[in-house]
């Protein structure tokens, strides 16, 4: 172990080592429920089947970036990549879960060739700071939406798209509506609580409380009980056999077949070609500024920033940590499950010590474990794990503190990249609008040659595809 990961180097051992990566599984463990719940919204996909593909993503991502780039972080398939892929992707645009998958497959082959060639860089200065903030924020607002809805706190009003899930028990709500509400304010407000009390695994042990005070409750309730094991397997095996009937390989099998997507009104080759290009080039974005500020964040906490050499701070073997997640994402493609990235959950364990690769040797053993573990998982309802995407989002959206507000050339970008996430269901057109009015106003305040030649190509990629596909 010290000839591999260096423990007297770092000035660790193995004990703290073995603490941290626990501590970080404790943190993310609940992308294990969280995950496929979002999925098994899809058709032809099964909770077991996302179930499995997550587990084993992040056991692949975790051990590659502990081995290739020796830091104690995690990976995972990331929140906000997850509702983009179902209710971007799938939902809002049109394309099979296949189609997705191969989208995902693109953003990994494209982060591998960004990383090796170095032109990762120039993709991620050529979106400008004041976008670069606001995605963080409108993906947090986005899930914390979605986290709303699948609760059914928020729910489709005719008059104003969205209302407030009645809780008038003497009008038209009733107990057995309420009580799920209740579990997922009760579940939020504890995951608030913990965290605030330092408590490790905060997340997963208020989704926990949560799951069992929705059956505790249930007792108040006739007929709660009748049939809600009906579909549940306790065979661990069957989640392995729903995801190699589901989920592993589809990317190859199926994902080249647009047919049901050409077949919609209004859909070209042409219009598909570009949707492909700019959905690609959104999901590389996201995972590469996500990433990025993860491996920065969670250095930096735990004071394992180094010098380049022009004197900045560097996450050390940086080109290795991103290799780690491009590849993590390739395989996540194939195995049936959306953008794997650097989980900020990893800081835990940062800060329980971990400071060397076998932090995540330790992660991703737990992940394997948990594998097995999917008949627990899929018994928790979603009105205990809504609650973690509405509190991720809340973690999330605290980049807006960063943006400078009373600057109109900033404020403007930056607001309709938050804005139109949550609004248009749409993560990638919340980039577009930041980067189209970011050039704009350049143009016409007279500072056009702040504006470069990347943004200028992916701002009109952008264009090309409301003007040509939407």
């Amino acid at each position: 172990m010290e000839k591999i990961f260096k423990l007297k180097e770092h000035n660790t051992t193995v004990r703290t080592e073995i603490i941290a990566g626990v501590t970080t599984f404790m943190a993310m463990a609940y992308i294990l429920m969280v995950n496929p719940g979002m999925f098994s919204a899809l058709d032809n996909v099964s909770y077991g089947s996302v179930y499995i593909a997550t587990a084993i993503s992040a056991v692949v991502g975790t051990i590659l970036i502990g081995l290739l780039a020796n830091l104690p972080l995690a990976q995972a398939p990331g929140m906000g990549l997850n509702a983009f892929f179902v209710y971007t992707v799938c939902f809002g645009l049109g394309f099979s879960y296949a189609n997705a998958l191969l989208f995902v497959l693109a953003d990994g082959l494209l982060f591998v060739i960004l990383t090796v060639t170095g032109l990762r860089k120039i993709i991620f200065d050529a979106v400008p700071k004041t976008v670069k903030a606001a995605i963080p924020a409108g993906i947090g607002l986005f899930i914390a939406f979605i986290g709303l809805q699948d609760s059914g706190l928020v729910i489709n009003d005719p008059a104003t798209c969205v209302g407030l899930s009645s809780f008038n028990l003497l009008g038209s709500a009733t107990w057995q509506s309420i009580m799920p509400l209740m579990v997922t304010l009760v579940t939020l407000i504890c995951i608030a609580v913990l965290s605030a009390r330092k408590v490790k695994g905060a997340i997963l042990w208020s989704i926990l409380g949560g799951a069992a005070l929705y059956y505790g409750l249930g007792f108040t309730i006739p007929n709660f009980y009748d049939g809600f094991m009906a579909g549940v397997s306790m065979n661990p095996l069957d989640a392995f056999k729903d995801f190699g009937e589901f989920s592993f390989l589809k990317v190859f099998t199926q994902g080249f077949d647009f047919s049901g997507y050409l077949a919609m009104e209004g859909h070209s080759v042409s219009g598909l070609v570009i949707v492909f290009i700019t959905t690609a080039l959104a999901f590389c974005m996201v995972d590469m500024f996500d990433t990025m500020g993860t491996l920065y964040g969670a250095c930096r906490g735990g004071n394992m920033l180094v010098k380049d050499e022009n004197g900045n701070d560097e996450v050390p073997n940086m080109n290795r940590a991103m290799l780690s997640d491009a590849l993590a994402t390739c395989v996540g493609a194939v195995c049936g499950t959306s953008t794997v990235t650097t989980f900020v959950e990893s800081s835990a364990g940062v800060a329980a010590g971990g400071r060397t690769g076998l932090s995540a040797m330790v992660t991703g053993a737990l992940f394997f474990v948990a594998m097995f573990l999917s008949p627990i998982a899929a018994l928790i309802p979603a009105s205990a794990y809504a609650a973690a995407l509405i509190y991720v989002g809340i973690l999330m959206i605290g980049s807006v503190k960063d943006i400078l507000w009373d600057n109109p050339s900033v404020a403007l970008p930056s607001f309709l990249t938050i804005a139109m996430m949550p609004f248009t269901y749409n993560i990638s057109y919340g980039i577009a609008f930041g980067l189209i009015s970011y050039i704009i106003i350049k143009l016409f305040t007279g500072k056009h040659e702040k504006i470069g030649v990347g943004t200028w190509i992916i701002g009109i990629l952008f264009a090309a595809m409301f003007f040509l596909t939407h």
